[in-house]
């Protein structure tokens, strides 16, 4: 989306008499010299007058003051300016509530809200009823964050500055605006976002906005989990894992949302393959060095790969074990992945990377047939990166995945995914009754293909033949 669409929004409203302003994050990004992602704007036109002079307006949130204006309708609506702009806030959390699928265009689209003040917060997340006012000083006070609260007029690059954002962004310091206590009442999902924010830009969070956070943070459970799961991701994806994870302890919040990743705390284990410490601090040496850009499940295995640790440990006479951790671990990570509502498909792969993890262990003993359809797992590359974020948070002993690495250069595609020698269908014509015994006779010629044993249909009949005979035939 080109920052010029949302100049247009402000230079029509402008011309129909209204302000308008550039407003929160994207201001905070063009400061900071970052790229924008996307465009809000704030108005004092209400939501109606808005959808007046762009009839094609969306209106997602009217009762809030938040509507979109479509790229195409700004298209149609005004000549595009040519002049440098500004870009993208973290947009109303409300609007993003109130957008249900389907309702919203997927056209890109410039959000525009309306000046206001929020009246009561029943919810914990949204209000109970606003008040339109055409006073800006008035709307940046309910928002959630100094460095958040900054107007932007993209005409001529005035920043208004109500509540000490400028001189924070100088600081780094993350700080609620106006009581914190208040703020994180209003909307408990701030405290999670007060986090991902200092982790991002590596802020520090301001002390009565910490304090805040901790004395509230019990409170964080009446947040949807699919909004806190929606967070813990970016986190875990910007760039800051690490960071933002000591920040959950420090803030109390890790108990609150993953208690499972706080039990990690002080659980020792081997020095001779950890000699980095107990299993807290190996993940979070696994989440410092997550590459980027980072796909959420890879993010979400590394955080859960040793969740089963903690339960698991024993001090035996010879060194300290977790029996089944893996096992016992796959069920956490399951019962976590249900708990934040992650699709079936994001939980399907989180949790092989969880049960695979400790297989590279083997490689190098492995069977071809085994190795083969190890390296088949859908989306291997997670799971060969996996392994080496592992080594590196531990011993650093690159061997298996080094060899994991040279065993697949050589082999082929073709290779490690061959074409069935033999069909059910084949079994069928050669006299076999369809049933459970299919899939044990398929799976054992392929194991025979795999290992190199069979070449030909005829091989495989013949192996079959010999391998399962069939009733008389022996």
């Amino acid at each position: 989306m080109s920052k010029a669409h949302a100049i247009s929004i402000v230079r029509t409203l402008r011309e129909r008499g209204h302000q308008a302003y550039f407003v929160g994050g994207c201001v905070r990004d063009l400061l900071l010299n970052r790229e924008p992602t996307d465009y809000d704007v704030a108005t004092d036109a209400t939501p109606d007058e808005v959808m007046r002079i762009f009839p094609e307006t969306y209106a997602v949130g009217a009762q809030f003051g938040v509507v979109l204006v479509p790229v195409l309708e700004i298209q149609n609506k005004s000549v595009i300016p040519s002049e440098a702009g500004v870009s993208r806030s973290e947009s109303p959390a409300q609007s993003r509530d109130l957008l249900s699928p389907g309702s919203a265009p997927k056209s890109a689209h410039i959000e525009v809200a309306t000046f206001r003040s929020d009246i009561g917060y029943s919810d914990g997340r949204h209000p109970d009823q606003v008040r339109f006012t055409r006073d800006a000083r008035e709307d940046v006070q309910r928002r959630d964050f100094s460095i958040n609260g900054l107007l932007l007029d993209p005409l001529s690059g005035e920043v208004l500055d109500y509540v000490g954002g400028q001189k924070d962004l100088e600081g780094k310091i993350i700080r609620a605006i106006g009581d914190p206590a208040l703020r994180f009442a209003e909307d408990k999902l701030r405290m999670l976002r007060a986090v991902r924010f200092a982790a991002r830009f590596q802020y520090a969070i301001e002390p009565a906005t910490l304090n805040a956070v901790q004395h509230l943070a019990a409170e964080i459970s009446q947040v949807s989990r699919e909004r806190v799961r929606d967070e813990l991701t970016k986190m875990l994806t910007e760039g800051h894992a690490r960071r933002a994870f000591e920040l959950l302890d420090e803030t109390k919040l890790l108990h609150q949302v993953l208690p499972e990743i706080e039990a990690m705390k002080g659980v020792e284990q081997p020095p001779e393959f950890h000699p980095e410490g107990d299993v807290f601090t190996h993940t979070l040496l696994l989440l410092e060095n997550l590459p980027q850009p980072c796909p959420p499940t890879l993010a979400w295995g590394g955080l859960l790969h040793d969740v089963g640790k903690p339960p698991t440990f024993r001090r035996a006479t010879d060194r300290i074990r977790f029996d089944s951790h893996v096992d016992v671990g796959v069920k956490m990570a399951e019962a976590i992945c249900r708990r934040l509502r992650f699709s079936n498909d994001d939980t399907a792969q989180i949790l092989a990377l969880v049960d695979n993890h400790m297989r590279f262990g083997d490689v190098e003993k492995m069977k071809a047939s085994t190795f083969k359809r190890f390296v088949r797992l859908p989306r291997f590359d997670e799971h060969l990166e996996l392994h080496r974020l592992d080594c590196k948070a531990s011993h650093r002993k690159a061997s298996n995945y080094d060899y994991t690495r040279q065993k697949m250069a050589e082999l082929t595609p073709a290779a490690i995914r061959p074409a069935p020698l033999v069909t059910g269908d084949d079994l069928a014509a050669a006299g076999y009754a369809p049933g459970p015994q299919f899939k044990e006779i398929l799976t054992a010629v392929e194991d025979a293909q795999l290992e190199g044993n069979l070449k030909s249909k005829e091989q495989a009949m013949r192996f079959v033949q010999r391998k399962f005979p069939r009733n008389g035939d022996a």
